[in-house]
């Protein structure tokens, strides 16, 4: 099972002390994590500041070396989040983020989300 980590995801542990990929055995069993090649470079941008989410940042870059890079086939205009639909509408990936826009319009178009509940652990949404 293929579940793609947006940026927001890969910084939630730093925030919230959870343990992602534990969160993710647990809901899923055996899993292979993605990201984004764009995500990663959105990653390194905020690590470059100061404060709480630079230090987020920098952790969700070390947990995206954990991850296979993947980028899409073709050009998708727009930012990450647009890839991000883009590339679990093509394969029909899993994908975990708490960002509420980006999960409604996944579960908009059928594909599956995992997102925090109540900052502790995960939960499978499905539309």
């Amino acid at each position: 099972m293929s579940v793609l980590l947006d940026t927001n995801a890969l910084m939630a542990p730093a925030q919230f002390r959870i343990d992602l990929f534990d969160e993710l055995r647990l809901l899923l069993g055996s899993f292979e994590p993605l990201v984004l090649e764009d995500a990663v470079k959105e990653l390194t941008g905020i690590s470059s500041g100061s404060g709480r989410d630079s230090a987020a940042a920098r952790y969700g870059l070390a947990l995206a070396e954990k991850c296979t890079i993947v980028n899409l086939d073709e050009p998708v205009h727009g930012g990450v989040d647009d890839q991000v639909i883009a590339y679990a509408d093509k394969t029909r990936c899993y994908v975990v983020t708490n960002d509420r826009h980006l999960r409604k319009a996944l579960l908009a178009r059928g594909i599956g989300v995992i997102s925090m509940r109540k900052q502790k652990r995960l939960e499978l949404i499905q539309s």
